[in-house]
């Protein structure tokens, strides 16, 4: 029984009757009783057994648990009424003998017990430590007025007077004074009358103070001494099992106060603690927060990327441990730490975050854990109060000598290993230390794995990620039964060992320990959420790297703890068989990573009657790589479609996003069934245009989808002249009359064969154009277009574009030509292309009025079979300034120079400087808007 209730007097005077009754009956009477004696005896004993039964039968319903055993009970009726018979039924010498003998029972009983006469003390003939290492000194108090800057910078730190300053919920005097409960925990340490003392003269009372003895060899003594306070207010409880450092907050989960206090038994507080804790706890900026007098920051990282333990010796990143009269710290400001030692004041509602995760052991650690639960959980800090350095009633350790006079666990090596593994593992599962604080890190991708099987697929771009000059990833996997730390590591062929090093490389969540005997994924959900949010605020990696097919409830997880921080990364959901495809990932800058997902690219195709082609065109959509992108697809039909194209259309599968049918009632021709097909609906909308006997590569999306990344989203990449990109590598010069063949990798060995390079002429043969661009296009063209060709204002010098009619090509090149807008275009051996056209009759080839002859073979070309990234230079896209630029006629020409020709030419919607500017629009509207200067 962890506690028990005194026995009063009368308690005393039944076991006196009861003992009489016991000898009588046993023979013990002298005199041999009469016949009419045994007459009297029989009905007397049977009228006490009655009363005996009666008496315990309300014994019995006093014990019951719906009364409350903090009031005794009252049995004096009962003790009365068998005083009375005892007369009737025992002889009076042996009254007389029970009575000498209970007399001295109960003179030894009634003594009072003063705390004086059983209290001790502990004897402190010693000084407080001092270090004389002035290294130590400097390296110390630089490290914590680093923290303190920071802190003061970023979050606010107060002074005593500054936080009894502040509003709080909490009034000592008025009706809204709190409720705490004390909780004393006690081992062997002589220090309980001296904190019951301190306690007892609080400037705000208690509510209960709890004296815990869990398997102390000194809990009678323990038990005297709260017997000897003889108040109601503080109760002891023991038990002979240690329930050691965790039992005293599982006690506290049974108050009903408003705040706890958990005191160590080394910790003796002023006279003012609960009043200034409670006041602190109530304001609105620490009401979610668990308040101390002692704490420590843990370990910096060092300069070779490890982190040392805690108790390293002569090392600044070993941490501080705040206050510290060792090194003269004290505390002026209010200041966060990563966990409090020998004292905790909290909301009674936050204790039970303790138990939300199983502790990394029982043995030690109980003051990390609570703080780490703390803020993985409910976003509480943990922090330690200032002093007033004159007033020792301020002083939550008002005798910090107390710590020296037994030894702690924490200083055997075998625990601090421990405690050393426990704050790493806290670190590497979302504990946001006071250095991840102060050193917010910047990582390119974080990798997320529930299960070995999801590693192995993330494996080779993880390679590549890692093999990438400057870049730096790192992996965090569910732990536990779902995907052990060491069976990750060797799938990606590391040795076990990184498991155990204090470096960042791989995090182990252990969710998967949280769900053992739990059919609920709710555990392991909550799990994942909580580390990977502080995973995610601790290295603010660009991506957040997983498969596409992971489980869909931590999917969600995911992306709720990407989408949580609100500092711009990115979830990117990769199809297994698609990783191996985008190695190119590890080239893109960190900063345009975070633009993964930005992008709409929808396919939009123009048909009417050659269902043969478009047949072709759609299987080649369908097997190529989406990287499971939504991707928008639409039909755009002229009027005269015939039945086997809309049959087609309307039964065509496409998994990879919504599907729109558009049919014109008047047929438009070819310039209104190119130019009305997609229009875009914002900034980040682009469109590719293919004509039915168009064919693309298994490759086609990712090259759009790289080259958007590298040179559209790269924030540090400023190339507005770029309009489209294009899948196509042109065989011949188009625009020139003579329309000589041309080969890319030939003009270009000298720089790189297979370099890409912009040109000034759009592409009509497969090809994505960007918004901005496009709407300006459109009203460009509505300014500009006339039945009559040789009526365009604009006539390009040299340029048998000039004489092109119904082509919605010919306005877009006008346009390009006035403003420097130029296109991105592929070159890789052979000509091979993301997109191929197979000169198949339509509205151009093989028209009635169009004399021109055209040769299969000139437009004809193979297809991208495999990963381009092979015939990049250096395999990748080189950085936009070197890449080289043509004019419409393939002359290299610089970006400028091609500006400067627009602008020569003079024949734009608006008059401009012929020399120095050129039109610029409102890319909102397309709109021209004013001049500018190239």
């Amino acid at each position: 029984m962890m506690g028990g209730l005194d026995r009063n007097t009368n308690t005393r005077s039944r076991d006196y009757l009861e003992g009489m009754l016991s000898d009588y009956v046993g023979g013990k009477g002298k005199g041999k009783p009469q016949k009419s004696t045994s007459a009297r005896l029989v009905t007397a004993l049977t009228c006490l057994q009655f009363a005996f039964a009666v008496y315990a039968t309300f014994l019995l319903y006093y014990m019951s648990p719906s009364i409350d055993l903090r009031t005794k009970p009252d049995f004096t009726w009962a003790t009365k009424i068998a005083q009375q018979w005892k007369q009737y039924i025992i002889p009076p010498h042996i009254i007389g003998h029970y009575q000498d003998s209970a007399s001295l029972v109960r003179l030894a009983e009634i003594q009072p017990i003063t705390p004086s006469e059983v209290c001790e003390h502990e004897k402190i003939d010693f000084e407080q430590k001092k270090s004389s290492d002035a290294q130590m000194i400097k390296l110390k108090t630089e490290l914590y007025h680093e923290v303190l800057d920071f802190q003061s910078k970023n979050i606010g730190t107060e002074t005593l007077a500054q936080l009894m300053a502040m509003k709080s919920k909490w009034d000592l005097k008025g009706p809204n004074r709190p409720k705490v409960t004390v909780i004393l925990n006690h081992f062997k340490r002589k220090t309980l009358c001296a904190q019951l003392d301190t306690l007892l003269q609080q400037t705000l009372p208690f509510h209960h103070v709890w004296v815990l003895s869990f398997g102390s060899p000194n809990e009678l003594s323990l038990k005297r001494i709260v017997d000897s306070y003889n108040d109601s207010r503080i109760s002891f409880i023991s038990s002979s099992y240690d329930f050691k450092y965790y039992g005293r907050f599982q006690m506290a989960l049974q108050t009903e106060a408003d705040l706890v206090y958990i005191v160590d038994d080394d910790m003796i507080p002023g006279k003012r603690m609960l009043q200034i804790l409670s006041h602190v706890a109530g304001t609105e900026k620490y009401k979610n927060s668990v308040l101390g007098s002692i704490g420590r920051i843990l370990p910096f990282r060092q300069k070779d990327f490890t982190f040392p333990s805690y108790r390293k010796f002569r090392s600044k990143e070993a941490g501080l441990y705040l206050p510290d009269p060792a090194y003269d710290i004290t505390l002026d400001k209010i200041v966060q730490v990563d966990f409090l030692s020998s004292s905790w004041f909290l909301s009674a509602e936050l204790i039970k975050t303790l138990f939300i995760e199983t502790p990394f052991t029982f043995s030690t650690g109980e003051d990390l854990h609570l703080s780490y639960q703390l803020q993985k959980y409910r976003n509480a800090g943990s922090f330690v109060l200032p002093v007033d350095p004159k007033d020792k009633e301020t002083w939550g350790d008002s005798e910090h000598r107390l710590a020296y006079v037994s030894e702690t666990t924490v200083i055997f090596k075998d625990i601090v290993q421990v405690r050393d593994d426990q704050w790493w593992k806290a670190l590497s599962t979302g504990y946001i230390t006071q250095w991840a604080a102060m050193h917010p890190q910047k990582i390119d991708a974080l990798f997320y794995a529930h299960s070995v099987d999801e590693v192995k697929a993330l494996a080779p771009l993880l390679a590549k990620f890692r093999s990438t000059v400057g870049k730096k990833v790192y992996i965090a996997v569910s732990g536990g039964n779902f995907c052990p730390c060491e069976d990750a590591a060797t799938a990606l062929r590391w040795p076990k060992l990184v498991c155990n090093e204090r470096r960042f490389k791989i995090f182990d969540l252990a969710v998967g320990a949280l769900s053992d005997i739990s059919n609920s994924e709710v555990v392991v959900l909550q799990g994942v959420y909580a580390s990977m949010k502080g995973l995610i605020k601790i290295h603010n990696p660009s991506v957040v790297i997983a498969v596409a097919d992971i489980d869909p409830n931590v999917k969600k997880t995911l992306k709720m703890a990407t989408d949580t921080n609100g500092n711009g990364t990115t979830l990117v959901l990769l199809p297994r068989s698609s990783v191996s495809k985008v190695l190119w990932m590890a080239d893109l800058r960190t900063t345009a990573l975070p633009n993964w997902n930005r992008m709409r690219i929808s396919v939009n195709i123009i048909t009417q009657n050659r269902v043969h082609s478009l047949t072709r065109l759609l299987k080649s959509l369908s097997d190529a790589y989406y990287l499971g992108d939504e991707v928008p697809i639409s039909f755009n039909m002229d009027s005269k479609v015939d039945e086997a194209t809309i049959r087609l259309v309307s039964s065509f599968e496409w998994p990879h996003g919504p599907k729109t049918l558009k049919r014109r009632i008047i047929q438009g021709g070819l310039i209104r069934a190119v130019s009305e097909s997609w229009y875009p609906s914002s900034d980040d909308d682009f469109g590719l245009l293919l004509e039915d006997d168009i064919e693309v590569s298994p490759y086609y999306y990712l090259w759009i989808k790289y080259a958007l990344l590298a040179y559209h989203y790269d924030p540090q990449v400023s190339l507005p002249e770029l309009s489209s990109i294009s899948l196509y590598t042109p065989r011949i010069v188009e625009v020139v009359k003579e329309r000589p063949k041309w080969n890319p990798t030939e003009f270009f060995k000298n720089m790189h064969p297979n370099t890409p390079y912009f040109h000034q002429l759009p592409c009509s043969w497969g090809a994505v154009f960007f918004p901005k661009q496009w709407r300006e296009f459109y009203v460009y063209m509505n300014m500009r277009f006339t039945e009559d060709a040789k009526k365009n204002p604009v006539q390009i010098p040299k340029s048998r574009t000039n004489g092109w009619q119904a082509s919605w090509k010919k306005f877009l090149i006008d346009m390009m030509y006035l403003r420097g807008y130029v296109s991105l275009y592929p070159n890789f051996p052979n000509q091979a292309s993301f997109s191929t056209n197979h000169m198949e009759p339509g509205a151009h080839i093989s028209a009635k009025d169009n004399v021109v002859k055209h040769d299969k073979s000139d437009f004809e070309v193979p297809l991208l079979k495999e990963d381009f990234r092979n015939f990049l230079p250096g395999g990748k896209l080189p950085p936009a300034s070197r890449l080289p630029s043509l004019n419409l006629f393939n002359m290299p020409v610089s970006l400028k120079g091609l500006k400067a020709a627009g602008a020569k030419l003079g024949q734009d919607v608006i008059g401009c400087n012929n020399t120095t500017e050129i039109v610029m629009v409102d890319h909102q509207t397309g709109l021209p808007a004013r001049c500018a200067r190239f």
